[in-house]
């Protein structure tokens, strides 16, 4: 007579998880003054609804466009999202961080750069992404206030230090 020996159940493993690269975005924009009024140096900074529906001020910034350099996309970010013109006057840093869309958790690059204004007025109108809902001068020494995130501030700052050091 035989005895029945059980078997113990096949086991399947499953195959080590692959690191799944995270999508790399690179940004420019920054802030443009207006030296012509050195009593409180104004910024355009502009508003956004963020995703939980609150507004939130920052620095106008975009995608680098085919053929553009870092500054160039700065100036046209900022023209698009403000309305001001203007030329670049330095580099104020660059900064990153992680967020989430679509289930993708991505890494953002963005390239900061002071500019001075030459002209225009304040407008949202030529935001081609309507992601502007508002536009406003802010006194340079205010922006730390102002500006709803951490890493903005700290370039606003940068700016404020730049324009006392060298201008």
């Amino acid at each position: 007579m035989s005895i029945p020996v059980s078997r113990a159940p096949k086991t399947r493993f499953a195959a080590p998880a692959r690191a799944v690269p995270a999508p790399e975005e690179v940004s420019a924009g920054g802030l443009i003054i207006d030296f012509d009024r050195p009593e409180e140096l104004p910024a355009a900074i502009i508003a956004r609804i963020n995703r939980t529906g609150q507004r939130e001020w920052c620095l106008p910034k975009g995608h680098i466009e085919r053929g553009e350099t870092r500054v160039e996309a700065a100036g046209r970010e900022i023209a698009e999202e403000t309305g001001i013109t203007g030329y670049p006057v330095a580099s104020l840093g660059t900064i990153a961080y992680w967020f989430t869309s679509n289930g993708l958790r991505i890494h953002k690059t963005v390239h900061h750069y002071l500019f001075a204004a030459t002209g225009g007025e304040l407008s949202i109108d030529n935001d081609p992404d309507h992601e502007a809902i508002d536009v406003a001068w802010v006194p340079l020494a205010e922006l730390p206030t102002r500006l709803s995130f951490a890493n903005e501030q700290h370039i606003a700052r940068s700016a404020s230090e730049y324009i006392t050091t060298h201008l």
